[in-house]
């Protein structure tokens, strides 16, 4: 911004708009009229201009700058702001802009606290507004799922995936089996992923093929770093697809790169991951459930450090919600019911609230502490701290061989499979009914490898096919 304009912007003195502030001194009530502008139309905080419009201008330097991010790091959601530093002729002195737009990702808060401008003034806003603010952004995050996409077809989803649905559905008693004999544009319809003929962006979300079109909102990134920051990369990958894709790569991620332990029971060896997998695997399902698919940008994100593990993803937490206390609250409503139900009709998410209290008792069960739940710059974090060190490389999976396979593998048996066939094992335990291409795939080993896997573990009686040759899958026994 010139200076000339900005002096032209100054002399039309404070508005709903416009707030002047003699020097960032007073930045804290400078942030929160800028939450009140977040929650209007919009406009500017000007620092170097006292009330009555007199330009003083202040010396800006690093620590300046660094107090101003720090403030705005206490926004949430996190907004997009624009920062210009406006210098004043013939002295060392800059006038300070910071400037907003306005946003459909209302209501704003700083520092925990929501404001509102009234005129030319800043208050906090009624609790009664702010849930109406709040309703209207859960309505907008909702309605999208919702929407129709003109350009998605049917080819462009994944048909065996929606059939599994099916499959999984009926078999648990969660769908009628008449949905066995409907098509796809009848099964879609009936899950409210077709609308008068037109596919909704929830059934791109769930059935995706990905090379078929581009969805930005479907993006994980898996991340293992060296030691306990990120400054190395040891592995690097980021997967492009539906839901169910990202759930099967998370979880052979995981199994990839975290230690196993081991405890001898009797002539049984159970063997577990560093963090117990059922709470990794709760807290990705609830990260693509509650995701925030309606901004394009922003993703999942998973870090796994020395002593630590880092699920991120694009959202926010319920207003007044505490996660850190002792009864994690009960939770039924997820940003996009729609997608969540085709999750419970595959048995992965039981729509009862429970996956907070999951993940806290699996890791107290492992002598872990609870997992740290957080909101930062838009994003949802949760961190799963654990105190044994991995050993500073990537680590290939060895499955889990435990008590969880009902007592059939003993000390001889975990002895004669190697790694790989292992890996195999485990990935079918946890994509129950999956098929021969879709392991091969979860895993990036080669067709023939797993089949020859597969064939192994049948001689052993770990697992059985169940169904068609062509729909069907394995089970671990």
């Amino acid at each position: 911004m010139e200076l000339n304009e900005l002096l032209d912007k100054v002399k039309q003195g404070e508005s709903e708009t416009l707030e002047l502030k003699k020097s960032t001194g007073q930045l804290e009530r400078g942030m929160e009229s800028l939450c009140g502008m977040l929650n209007s139309e919009g406009g500017s905080v000007v620092f170097g201009v006292t009330d009555d419009g007199n330009v003083v201008g202040q010396e800006v330097g690093d620590s300046t700058k660094r107090e101003i991010a720090s403030c705005i790091r206490e926004f949430e959601p996190f907004p997009l702001l624009n920062i210009e530093y406006v210098g004043i002729p013939n002295t060392d002195k800059q006038l300070i802009v910071i400037t907003t737009t306005s946003t459909d990702d209302k209501p704003f808060v700083y520092k925990g606290r929501p404001y509102m401008r009234v005129e030319s003034t800043t208050a906090t806003m009624p609790q009664a507004r702010y849930h109406d603010l709040l309703d209207r952004s859960n309505r907008a995050v909702i309605q999208w799922e919702r929407r129709t996409n003109q350009e998605l077809t049917l080819s462009d989803l994944d048909e065996e995936e929606i059939k599994r649905t099916v499959r999984i559905g009926v078999e648990m008693g969660r769908l009628p089996e008449a949905a066995y004999r409907s098509d796809i544009p009848t099964v879609l319809t009936n899950l409210e992923l077709m609308k008068d003929g037109r596919l909704t962006n929830a059934a791109a979300v769930l059935y995706l093929k990905h090379e078929t079109m581009e969805y930005p909102q479907l993006l994980l990134r898996l991340a293992r770093f060296q030691g306990t920051d990120n400054r190395v990369f040891l592995d690097n990958k980021q997967v492009c697809g539906n839901v169910f894709l990202m759930l099967e790569e998370a979880m052979a991620f995981f199994f990839r790169h975290l230690n196993l332990s081991g405890e001898v029971k009797g002539l049984y060896r159970e063997e577990r991951l560093t963090v117990p997998r059922d709470a990794l695997r709760e807290c990705v399902i609830n990260a693509l459930i509650h995701r925030e698919y309606n901004t394009p940008g922003g993703s999942i994100g998973i870090a796994i450090f020395n002593d630590r593990i880092e699920i991120v993803n694009f959202g926010q937490i319920p207003q007044g919600v505490d996660y850190s206390s002792q009864n994690p609250p009960m939770i039924s409503k997820p940003n996009n019911p729609i997608i969540a139900r085709s999750f419970f009709y595959r048995g992965t998410f039981e729509n009862w609230g429970r996956g907070l209290g999951l993940m806290k008792s699996k890791c107290l069960e492992a002598g872990l502490p609870e997992p740290e739940i957080t909101s930062q710059n838009g994003n949802v974090i949760v961190v799963f701290r654990f105190d044994k060190m991995l050993n500073g490389q990537p680590i290939e999976s060895r499955g889990i061989l435990n008590g969880q396979l009902n007592g059939q593998l003993n000390g001889q048996l975990n002895g004669q499979l190697n790694e790989s066939q292992r890996e195999t094992l485990e990935y079918i335990r946890v994509n129950e009914g999956c098929n021969t291409t879709a392991i091969a795939k979860g895993l990036g080993k080669p067709f023939r490898t797993i089949d020859k896997h597969i064939n192994t573990l049948l001689q052993f009686g770990l697992i059985e096919r169940h169904g068609s040759k062509r729909t069907g899958g394995y089970y671990v026994k």
